[in-house]
């Protein structure tokens, strides 16, 4: 990985601990209180040794110490629950934050970003990268603080006593994390590589998943298993290279800890032999002096060796860390709404006009989608946009949502789009799609989404309003009917017309709709479509259609083709000049 990048990644991460709260703290401070127990347990252990064995003093005559001993590690074992506590909810309160932050930035973009990428690239970024934050907060950045604080105390408390076994372990503790960072920067690089790979796999397997039905249909089963196996053996390959360096980092901090601590204990074996006669202050080293510094000098590497077992959550953090910064730094290219930072106005009115003077839609990554068109819109009336696939339909429904960026000008009752706060415009709008979205929850949650204050009354009206009522009176469970994620447990149109009734409940102003009966039978249709006639009562109106046996309804037409609009009128005038839209109702009349 890039050093640079790198770094700038750290300082995000370091920024973020603000979210912690004072669990992170806590932790530290418990951590810090655990280094003195330490201390103060091997100063009562080495009297203990000093007392019995030198000074052939009574066990009881020890009795204070043993008391301290047994205090201590009751404190010990207390530090170490309230710190596994703490320092979990820091990393918990951390996560909902980033994970909220997360789905905040996905609502700002839209649906249209969001479909840029699979839902399981998606659902790995929202569970599994958030989640792979979580021991960088609750368990390296505390360690951090203690691989500072509890060696140093230690040295502290060495020197005095004898200036050799102090130097040892001043001279042997910088190779530990001068081997752990070597080996994290490799572990950083490859742990990176495995976070993008289990995105690709998750991405690749939801996608396999939800067309399941279609890939059985067309006989590809065996092809997509090689697929998933060759992706799946790809992502083994990664994460048992970053567990390899995960060991390595682990066997070298054991190798240099034990090294230390042997030479500490050949010194003082010598010096006891009498072999050696220097590090003391004039006094010859005492059995209280060596069990001092031997119990301590474990305890004077472990923060060390913690650090370097919790290091692979840094770089693990790190590797989640680009995708997300990446995420929440995502500027949408290309658009005078992104530009835009002024404060955005409140909207409020009793009907919604639409004038677009060279009008230029864009892709999220700054391609441009279709213009430059003009239009004016009048309070109102109902229009229908035709035109080949491709022609730009869609991505006009989806600039007036707010989903898609644009240049040009684009007013709703003489007020520019950009100015106005999007949960306000939206609040006058009602829109369905060709391709509807019911969510886990009952019939009753769905139809009531954008107003929960509807009764059961209101929700039974707007359903038998969407040709749908009778499907939920005839059920056993009515309007408790569970209705899976991705409309799974009824049909394409029935979820069509749920999600219809769920439009007509917004007090809309303006209705936008997309091909609103494409998966609709010919009865079905008129149903919806008198429906929709009659909530439009009043109120602006967008249709995207392919069917053009209706269009006399309509107050106009625009014909887009490529990008622009080629034609604009009513259909009667329409139908009869030499045109694009002749053509295709002479197409469809053809073909029926």
């Amino acid at each position: 990985m890039d050093k640079s990048l790198e770094k700038s990644l750290t300082q995000w991460l370091k920024s973020q601990q603000s979210a912690c709260g004072i669990f992170l703290k806590l932790s530290i401070l418990c951590g810090w209180l655990n280094g003195v127990a330490i201390v103060g347990q091997a100063y009562c252990i080495a009297r203990i040794l000093q007392q019995v064995i030198m000074q052939n003093m009574p066990v009881q005559a020890s009795s204070i110490e043993f008391i301290g001993l047994i205090g201590l590690l009751l404190l010990r074992a207390g530090l170490a629950q309230v710190r596994e506590r703490v320092s979990f909810e820091a990393g918990k309160r951390l996560r909902t934050d980033i994970r909220q932050a997360v789905l905040n930035k996905l609502v700002e973009l839209g649906p249209v970003f969001i479909k840029g990428k699979p839902s399981g690239a998606w659902a790995s970024i929202v569970f599994e990268q958030v989640e792979d934050l979580h021991d960088y907060y609750a368990k390296y950045v505390p360690q951090m603080m203690l691989a500072g604080f509890i060696p140093l105390l230690i040295l502290v408390c060495v020197f005095p006593l004898n200036w050799a076994a102090g130097i040892i372990l001043l001279v042997t503790a910088p190779l530990i994390p001068m081997f752990m960072i070597l080996v994290g920067m490799g572990a950083a690089d490859a742990n990176r590589k495995n976070v993008k790979a289990l995105s690709r796999l998750s991405g690749h397997f939801m996608d396999r998943l939800k067309g399941l039905q279609t890939v059985k249909l067309f006989h590809r089963g065996d092809a997509e298993l090689v697929n998933i196996e060759t992706a799946s053996e790809d992502f083994r390959s990664r994460t048992m290279s970053v567990l390899r360096l995960a060991f390595l980092s682990s066997a070298v901090l054991e190798f240099f800890a034990a090294v230390s601590i042997a030479v500490l204990a050949v010194y003082f074996g010598f010096s006891y032999l009498d072999h050696l006669d220097f590090g003391h202050y004039g006094v010859s080293i005492s059995l209280f002096t060596g069990m001092f510094v031997l119990i301590l000098a474990p305890e004077f590497f472990q923060p060390l060796r913690d650090l370097g077992t919790h290091y692979h959550a840094k770089a693990q953090a790190i590797g989640a860390a680009e995708t997300l910064v990446e995420l929440l730094n995502y500027q949408v290219q290309g658009s005078e709404t992104a530009a835009n930072s002024q404060p955005k106005a409140p909207f409020s009115a009793d009907a919604v006009s639409i004038e677009a003077v060279e009008l230029e839609v864009f892709s999220v990554d700054g391609q441009r989608l279709l213009g430059p068109i003009s239009f004016t819109l009048p309070a109102g009336e109902h229009w229908a946009i035709v035109g080949p696939s491709g022609a730009g339909k869609t991505s006009l429904l989806n600039a007036l949502l707010g989903f898609l960026p644009y240049k040009g000008s684009l007013k709703i009752n003489q007020q520019s789009l950009s100015s106005i706060q999007l949960a306000d415009w939206r609040r006058h709008l009602a829109w369905l799609g060709q391709d509807p979205q019911l969510f886990h929850g009952t019939v009753r949650d769905n139809v009531a989404l954008a107003n929960p204050q509807l009764t059961d009354p209101q929700i039974m009206a707007l359903l038998e309003q969407a040709n749908i009522g009778d499907f939920v009176t005839q059920h056993a469970q009515g309007l408790d009917l569970m209705i899976s994620d991705q409309s799974a447990g009824v049909s394409v149109g029935q979820a069509q017309r749920f999600a219809l009734a769920r439009a007509l409940a917004q007090p809309a102003k303006l209705f936008l709709l997309d091909e609103p009966t494409a998966s609709l039978d010919a009865q079905s249709e008129q149903f919806v479509l008198a429906s929709l006639q009659t909530a439009m009562q009043g109120a602006s109106g967008l249709t995207v259609t392919h069917r053009l046996d209706d269009l006399s309804a309509m107050d106009k037409v625009l014909v887009m083709d490529k990008g622009l609009i080629v034609q604009q009128g009513h259909v009667s005038q329409l139908q009869h000049s030499d045109g694009l839209l002749a053509q295709m109702i002479n197409q469809q009349q053809e073909v029926y």
